[in-house]
């Protein structure tokens, strides 16, 4: 089965393994990803905070070559492409005059406007539909027996409530699948918190403390690592530990998905992280 796919720009740079591991994880499910041909970047995070037009423009343009393409459903991994271009699809189908300013405009420069005939949707939604999730459990060949995690879904996933997929305040999605796997998964309050990303250039320190925090309490939890589907949370847990004692890694849901289903170049989508993760998963024999 084909889905149109829209890695953004995070998933072709510092968000390499992300990209290889849901291919990898999609392609063992049964489905092709067809990468949205011209894709343009959605604008997070800072298109969206300076210029309200380039906020609907930008994700407007991507659905409007999606609809060319005759895609019925796009995928996005990236929490933030995925809440914008959310937005955008949501505010056309409301016909808000914001967005109806924007389509009209885009149909004068690409000749078509955005009639709203894409579902957008994320990886874990897919993933999680009654027809597909039959299918993880078969594909899981090496249990993540052993590994401690706590699911870390950010704030980009469930709000505003219109772009949600699953429970606002309890998401479960990523909490079943981690299980699926086998992984040991903790319950903890802060699976839907901030992660203070979009302050990483201007306010490092808030950063430092908000990632401490989040640190902290999935160590008090008994994690040996979080696990996300944002690149931007995963980014910035990744690389402000440095005031942390004992780091821990930072995975990808589709990682440990690639790696429960034994996937062989699994151990290449590691090396991308910065809190080194091999250590923990070859004392699980687990790599």
């Amino acid at each position: 089965m084909k889905l149109g796919y829209y890695p953004g720009c995070s998933l072709h740079s510092t968000a390499k393994e992300y990209n290889m591991a849901t291919e990898a994880v999609f392609d063992a499910l049964g489905f092709e990803l067809t990468e949205l041909p011209e894709w343009n970047c959605c604008g997070a995070t800072a298109g969206h905070s300076t210029d309200r037009f380039l906020a609907l423009a930008l994700p407007l343009r991507n659905l409007v070559i999606a609809e060319a393409e005759q895609q019925k459903e796009l995928v996005l991994p990236c929490a933030a492409c995925y809440n914008l271009v959310k937005a955008a699809d949501h505010y056309v189908r409301e016909g808000t005059p914001e967005a109806k300013d924007a389509n009209e405009e885009l149909k004068g420069i690409m000749g078509a406007a955005y009639n709203a005939t894409v579902h957008v949707t994320h990886p874990l939604e897919v993933i999680m539909r009654k027809e597909i999730i039959g299918r993880v459990e078969p594909e899981v060949k090496k249990p993540l027996t052993g590994l401690k995690v706590v699911p870390y879904y950010g704030c980009l996933l469930t709000r505003p409530t219109y772009v949600a997929f699953d429970d606002v305040e309890q998401p479960q999605a990523m909490d079943k699948l981690m299980k699926m796997t086998g992984a040991d998964v903790k319950r903890w309050s802060y699976k839907t918190d901030c992660c203070g990303g979009s302050l990483t250039v201007p306010r490092t320190d808030v950063v430092y403390e908000i990632t401490k925090k989040l640190v902290t309490a999935a160590q008090r939890a008994d994690a040996d690592a979080i696990v996300t589907a944002c690149p931007l949370c995963q980014m910035t847990l990744d690389t402000r530990q440095k005031e942390i004692e004992k780091p821990i890694p930072i995975f990808f849901f589709t990682e440990l998905l690639g790696i429960s289903f034994g996937h062989p170049e699994a151990k290449k989508w590691m090396k991308k992280h910065i809190i080194d993760p091999i250590p923990l998963l070859t004392s699980l024999h687990l790599l």
